[in-house]
C-alpha cells in the first residue's frame, strides 16, 4: 500500500476552526475579564481584532480558533454570561 497513510482522520470535534465574532457587552460587563477567562477555560486562542467602548457598553471584534467543539463551547459560555455574540464570517 505505497503512498497510503495509516493515520485515522480526526473526528469533527477535533477539527481546528477559526471563527470571527463580534461581542457586544452591557455597561455592567465592560470591566470583567471575560476574554481572558474564556481563553483559560477552553482550549482556544483568542485574538482581539478591534474594540470600542461607550457609556452604553462595548463591542469587541474577536477571532477565536481551536478545536471545533472547544470554540463552540466557548461561544456558548460567553452567551451564558450575557454577552451578545454575532458571527462576522
Amino acid at each position: 500500500m505505497c503512498g497510503m497513510s495509516n493515520q485515522i482522520p480526526s473526528p469533527v470535534s477535533q477539527r481546528k476552526i477559526v471563527r470571527d465574532v463580534i461581542l457586544t457587552y452591557t455597561p455592567e460587563l465592560t470591566g470583567k475579564p471575560l476574554i481572558l477567562q474564556v481563553g483559560q477555560k477552553f482550549k482556544i486562542v483568542t485574538n482581539i481584532r478591534g474594540m470600542s467602548r461607550t457609556d452604553n457598553g462595548g463591542t469587541v471584534a474577536l477571532e477565536i480558533s481551536g478545536p471545533e467543539q472547544e470554540v463552540l463551547k466557548a461561544i456558548a459560555w460567553l452567551q451564558k454570561k450575557d454577552v451578545r455574540v454575532e458571527f462576522a464570517d
